[in-house]
């Protein structure tokens, strides 16, 4: 039996993923973001989505990425950036979703590993991604965690395993329970960088977000609440009205 770290066995050479991306409608999507993003938050949570499965695509471990949503806006544009999309099962939540996807994955490309990945990754380096698939491909079932070590960003499966995906809130610990490998990979940030808040969003800006992003945070920054709520004004020697402040992405 092996422990925790440990490999199931050794590597299989040459195995390469089917992505699943579960992608929300947008208007329920990046709900937390919603008071520094403003109404840009659904344009907002597109971009990060399109630019993720960007720069999955190029991963040369990818097969193909499938698209898990029900927006028509997302279904459009994913697809037009190549993702096979598909149609999640109403009201069944993230889980049903990705696994859902997952069986289509499996159906339609037999003999591949299925990994499903978070769509909130706009910092996404298809050589982090590379490496982190490459340790997966030791394992049954694996996955990455998120950069505060609670939820997870990536879950993979060998050819011929199931998923059994357990995302939301403290999706490391149920990963863990469920018998998956959690994968320790050093250099794989923005595999790890899911963009949640206004700080996350600062911090995968800080490592370069992709060009959907980058473009519309260039076009209109968003700021979180506390820096708003802190930011000097005229009294305080800051920016009058009408004057550029200082860019906080």
């Amino acid at each position: 039996m092996t422990g925790f770290g440990e490999r199931d066995g050794a590597p299989r050479a040459g195995v390469r993923w089917s992505l699943i991306v579960p992608v929300k409608h947008l208007g329920m999507a990046k709900t937390r973001l919603a008071r520094a993003a403003g109404e840009r938050r659904e344009e907002l949570a597109l971009a990060i989505a399109c630019d993720t499965v960007a720069a999955a695509r190029t991963c040369a471990a990818t097969a193909a990425v499938f698209a898990v949503t029900e927006d028509p806006r997302a279904r459009a544009e994913l697809s037009e950036l190549g993702a096979v999309v598909v149609g999640g099962e109403p009201g069944g939540g993230l889980n049903p979703a990705l696994e859902h996807g997952a069986r289509i994955a499996a159906g339609r490309l037999p003999g591949f590993g299925v990994c499903a990945l978070s769509a909130d990754l706009p910092a996404l380096r298809a050589e982090e991604l590379e490496r982190v698939l490459a340790a997966a491909s030791g394992h049954e079932r694996s996955f990455l965690a998120d950069t505060p070590g609670v939820g997870t960003t990536l879950l993979a499966a060998a050819p011929g395993r199931l998923l059994a995906p357990a995302f939301e809130g403290a999706s490391r610990a149920r990963h863990l329970a469920g018998g998956a490998r959690e994968l320790s990979v050093p250099g794989v940030e923005s595999v790890r960088r899911d963009v949640d808040t206004p700080e996350d969003l600062a911090a995968a800006s800080a490592m370069g977000v992709g060009p959907r992003t980058r473009a519309l945070l260039d076009l209109a920054p968003v700021v979180s609440p506390d820096a708003a709520r802190r930011r000097p004004g005229p009294e305080d020697g800051g920016p009058h009205p009408g004057q550029h402040s200082a860019r906080v992405p």
